[in-house]
């Protein structure tokens, strides 16, 4: 499956800037409506932008997921192009093995390097795990020679991962207690990680957790590589794409009657509902965007998903919040129950302005 002049995915932009939206937050917003009305969908939703403690699935629990398996569609992009113009592979090493570090020094910065706290600094982050995951799904992508490959390579991660986790016993414990006391997941972290685990006994974006998350990046390639082909015409991409993320995603319930979503362990289960429902958006944003041209409403998420790692960083960096409620604070009080709303919708919003300003004079972090 090749294109020799592959096109960009002004979808992908798009859900990119989507996902960040709800990071940058979408969430809070989403409680301050539903505190200030009695609309039932929004204290559905409301309730719905939460993790879910341990097992079980609520719609938060996909950004992060949905931001791995993101990474992975642009892979073939990225990588094949390199690869198929006679690049030697060991300058794409040196690429995904640059983005990694980069990213993983960038998940210390976030987590507090700088405070020289080591003892208990947390080592894991999610754009470490963004940054290893990549490299993983990279490496299989760039010394497999076709789709097959790839496919059978994800389906034995996800089954071997799921072996681990169901069949080796953990001591004290026993096999397949998907507990955080008892998962061999908490028990690894907590034998190789220094320093701080998120969790406590467990990090959820550990080291098991890492080897798991490549699977759905390897599955977001799998999907790039079906975006990217001339091979199939677009409407045969979306039915591909969607028929897949269905499929996916019944698979993954149904293997959750036994084997639990616990995003936390990064279990098969989830991996495959979150894969299935990343598949699923993806199809929607590329037909909307991509297939029927309908593009002018995406702008406001394309700005946000050109920058999205800047503005993870910003956010720990800039206190965005304060600037809001020093511009805003006067009008939202005339508000009344919609007074925090008001103030978390201008706080979105500087976020936003703050991205527009690094879009208009072309400036873009590029990891």
């Amino acid at each position: 499956m090749t294109n020799n002049k592959p096109a960009r995915l002004l979808s992908l932009d798009a859900l990119r800037g989507f996902d960040m939206f709800w990071i940058m937050g979408g969430e809070i917003l989403f409680r301050a409506l539903a505190k200030a009305t009695d609309w039932k969908w929004a204290d559905w939703w409301s309730n719905q932008m939460h993790h879910v403690k341990w097992d079980g699935f609520h719609a938060y629990d996909l950004v992060f997921p949905l931001f791995m398996f993101m990474s992975g569609v642009a892979i073939p992009y990225a990588l094949l192009g390199k690869l198929e113009k006679g690049a030697p592979k060991s300058t794409i090493y040196r690429k995904v093995i640059k983005r990694a570090i980069i990213l993983f020094v960038f998940g210390l910065i976030y987590n507090g390097f700088f405070k020289f706290e080591f003892g208990t600094l947390r080592m894991a982050s999610v754009l470490g795990q963004i940054g290893f995951a990549y490299l993983v799904a990279s490496i299989i992508v760039i010394n497999t020679k076709n789709f097959k490959s790839r496919l059978i390579w994800l389906v034995g991660i996800l089954a071997g991962y799921a072996a681990l986790q169901l069949w080796v016993p953990v001591p004290g414990h026993g096999a397949g207690v998907l507990t955080p006391e008892g998962c061999i997941n908490g028990y690894i972290d907590r034998m190789l990680l220094p320093g701080r685990l998120h969790g406590g006994i467990f990090d959820p974006e550990g080291i098991l957790c890492i080897v798991s998350a490549s699977a759905i990046t390897l599955m977001g390639s799998l999907a790039g590589q079906v975006l990217r082909t001339n091979r199939f015409k677009e409407m045969s991409k979306v039915g591909i794409l969607g028929a897949t993320g269905v499929a996916v995603l019944v698979t993954g319930s149904i293997l959750s009657i036994w084997y639990p979503l616990i995003k936390a362990a990064w279990t098969t289960s989830f991996n495959l509902v979150a894969g299935g429902l990343s598949l699923i958006l993806l199809t929607i944003f590329y037909l909307i965007v991509d297939v029927w041209k309908y593009q002018k409403w995406t702008f406001f998420f394309r700005v946000i998903g050109l920058n999205s790692i800047t503005i993870y960083m910003a956010m720990r960096l800039v206190n965005f919040k304060h600037t809001s409620d020093f511009v805003l604070n006067g009008l939202a009080g005339m508000t009344g129950e919609f007074q925090s709303f008001v103030l978390f919708a201008g706080l979105i919003m500087i976020e936003w302005l703050f991205l527009y300003f690094l879009y208009k004079r072309n400036i873009f972090l590029k990891v």
